[in-house]
């Protein structure tokens, strides 16, 4: 239990006993020193959630001596405030040397990160988690964090006057970033407050029925724990078994998770209390499991043999549940040593199954695991590291830096990040139109190397691409691989779209010079052997297939269709039937009226059509799911009528929209595909807008077969995102 210190700030020395505990006299006097630069730096201040800074100072250097940190880190958490107190920076420095001013300059920094963790959605929670600890150098500067954060809610709870929503903001941030991270470092101690008392202003009522489910105090439950483990210690010890034991008392979060992820009730948690057994073997894991169960009665199917079948995060471990001191219910967990350093630093951690999604998600970044497990141990073993902070900052070397976007988006990029590669992860099209970037709202140049916690904003050209300096490793402005392969492909682009070009302009002069403009590509396509019209271009261009071959295909091309034009008849061509009558043919009788397709839906056979009766005009002809139909039926029904497609043959006046990525060369390439379906278009409108491009074009079908076909070769072309019919 973390001792809780509310002092007058008059009471400095009383503070000194319960966060020097277990210290040496030099590392105690260093803390009284402490204590006395800070009382009169935060006299009469208080933090924003209205708690005076003195006595958060006091309560979180008491959590910090309650997980055992050492010295300079509980002096660091007694001045976590004297940065922004302080005129000069420097003064802190002066006083309690660069390692001390270094941790108090990094809680600081982390204070910055609520703009980015409050209120951000759930599928930020892990790189938020990971950019706490990529931002710091020392990982006594995380633990101060959450000994800080502890200190707050512990306020909350005293103090009930302040507005809910501020509570329940901190709660929920605190459940998604900070409890998590307490978790992964083993700091059990702030895990169980963390979590209760977010609980505690999240669900209020069902903490409360939960407090009220357990018919003991926490106290009480660890005496029954302890009781247990000495009833059990003296059974081993009769059947020769070395063991380790340790308990726990289950805290209410904690049930109320397993109730909640198993679907049971209260009645069913049967690991309330819990014991923990460590032994040499894996023989003397099923012996201590032989003694528990003749001590204690068994719960009939909660037992689960992990060791001789591990969960698939190799995981391995005796659970048994039984009917314990008093009658009461008692989780039993046996392992051997190795087994339990995996649960604990390896694979199989506590976090990667307990954490909803994390297991599941299978993005858990192998580096950022193994620095976790290397700070839990770290934190283990901190009695026999010589060098805290070497240590520590060793453990937190990272390859990774987290930047956050205007908005408080959280982007994790490679280590030596530049502008550009930001502006790239956040979209291609931003990365191709960075011309400028300001960090922290200061201008930058475009090879500045990134910092966690850095604030990025893109300056943009509308239009444009990447610079080829960009491609150039010795220029430093890309480190990223996406980021490089998306300039590359960039650049390819443009290549292939200037070799399209080059190509197309050979075959058009070739056709001119024999006379053959209107010859089809795709015919001649075939002649060369290739599928596409692309295809010819690019071999044109490249020489991959020579001016004779092209010549070639080109004469053989114009005989076939001057011997196609002496067999068929010469035909005269028919007048082409009026739109406004073309091939309608209106039910009941009065097959001479007058009839016009209407403009809004423009109907094509075979659509499904109704007319309506107009004012002078005739008959108008609309689709039967046309929207004007609908409420012109709903308002005069008596003037709608049946009508169908005749036999007549006959062109029709439809609409097309597209909608695609604007690039150079688009508008031709649509008219081309539209010319090789023998598409008459009469009309087109286009307008660009964010580097998209919206098109509109009117055009003559014969029937609606033709029409899909003409959609489907639009749809075809490239950056094309979408196409309808108007």
């Amino acid at each position: 239990m973390v001792t809780v210190v509310q002092l007058h700030p008059q009471n400095s020395a009383a503070a000194l006993e319960p966060i020097a505990e277990g210290l040496a006299a030099p590392d105690r006097a260093l803390l009284a020193r402490a204590l006395e630069f800070a009382e009169p730096l935060y006299a009469g201040a208080a933090l924003s959630t209205g708690e005076p800074t003195w006595a958060h100072a006091v309560g979180l250097a008491g959590n910090l001596a309650a997980i055992g940190l050492d010295a300079p880190g509980r002096a660091a958490g007694l001045l976590f405030a004297a940065p922004k107190h302080l005129s000069n920076p420097e003064d802190l420095k002066s006083a309690f040397g660069e390692e001390i001013a270094a941790l108090a300059s990094g809680v600081e920094k982390l204070y910055q990160l609520r703009v980015a963790t409050r209120g951000n959605p759930s599928e930020q929670n892990e790189v938020l988690r990971k950019m706490v600890l990529g931002m710091v150098e020392d990982v006594r500067v995380v633990l101060i964090r959450l000994a800080s954060r502890t200190q707050t809610l512990r306020w909350f709870s005293k103090n009930k006057d302040g507005p809910l929503e501020e509570r329940v903001s901190y709660a929920r941030e605190t459940l998604d970033i900070y409890a998590p991270l307490a978790n992964r470092l083993g700091v059990w101690q702030l895990k169980w407050e963390l979590e209760d008392l977010s609980f505690r202003f999240l669900e209020p009522e069902l903490y409360k029925k939960i407090a009220q489910m357990l018919d003991e105090r926490r106290v009480e439950r660890q005496r029954y724990i302890a009781r247990a483990i000495e009833m059990l210690s003296h059974e081993l010890k009769i059947s020769n078994v070395k063991a380790e034991i340790t308990g726990r008392p289950k805290h209410i979060y904690s049930i109320w998770n397993k109730m909640r992820s198993k679907a049971v009730d209260f009645s069913e948690v049967y690991d309330v209390r819990a014991v923990r057994v460590i032994v040499p073997e894996v023989k003397d894991c099923y012996t201590a499991l032989g003694v528990v169960h003749n001590l204690w009665q068994p719960i009939a199917k909660e037992f689960d043999d992990y060791i001789s079948r591990p969960k698939g995060n190799l995981y391995q471990s005796l659970h048994t549940a039984v009917i314990g001191p008093g009658g009461r219910t008692l989780e039993v967990q046996i392992r051997t040593e190795e087994m339990h350093r995996q649960a604990e630093f390896g694979v199989a951690s506590h976090w990667r199954y307990k954490e909803p999604g994390s297991a599941s998600k299978g993005r858990a970044d192998a580096a950022f695991d193994q620095k976790i497990a290397w700070l839990r141990e770290l934190l283990a073993w901190r009695d026999e590291v010589a060098d805290w902070g070497k240590s520590s900052r060793q453990a937190q070397a990272d390859e990774t830096v987290y930047v956050l976007t205007p908005q408080g988006r959280v982007l994790d990029l490679p280590a030596g990040s530049t502008p550009v590669d930001f502006a790239y992860a956040l979209h291609t099209d931003l990365g191709h139109r960075c011309r400028g970037a300001k960090v922290d709202g200061h201008m930058v140049t475009l090879d500045t190397p990134l910092a966690s916690g850095q604030r990025v904003e893109i300056i943009t050209a509308k239009t444009g691409g990447p610079s080829r300096d960009w491609l150039n490793a010795e220029r430093g402005f890309v480190k990223s691989h996406r980021a490089r392969q998306k300039i590359r492909q960039w650049f390819n682009a443009q290549e292939m779209e200037k070799t399209i070009a080059a190509g197309r302009a050979k075959i058009e002069k070739e056709l001119r010079r024999v006379g053959a403009t209107q010859a089809s590509m795709e015919a001649l396509s075939k002649k060369l052997g290739l599928e596409k019209s692309e295809e010819v271009f690019v071999a044109v261009a490249r020489d991959e297939i020579n001016l004779r071959q092209l010549q070639g295909a080109v004469r053989e091309l114009k005989g076939e269709t001057r011997q196609v034009e002496k067999i068929a008849p010469a035909v005269e061509k028919k007048k082409k039937a009026p739109a406004s009558r073309a091939g309608v043919l209106v039910v009941g009788g009065m097959e001479k009226l007058l009839t016009q397709l209407a403009r809004c839906c423009k109907p094509v056979p075979p659509d499904a059509i109704r007319g309506f009766v107009t004012r002078g005009k005739g008959v108008s002809v609309h689709r039967e799911d046309c929207p004007s139909l609908k409420r012109l039926a709903e308002s005069q029904p008596e003037r709608l009528i049946d009508a169908e497609w005749g036999k007549g043959e006959g062109s029709y006046t439809v609409e097309m929209s597209v909608t695609a990525s604007d690039r150079r060369g688009l508008l031709r390439d649509v008219g081309d595909a539209l010319a090789r379906e023998k598409i008459n278009v009469t009309a087109a409108r286009t307008q660009n807008r964010d580097d998209l491009a919206f098109m509109r074009f009117t055009f003559e079908v014969t029937n609606l077969a033709h029409l899909k076909r003409a959609f489907a070769v639009v749809r075809q072309l490239k950056g094309v995102i979408r196409v309808t019919r108007g």
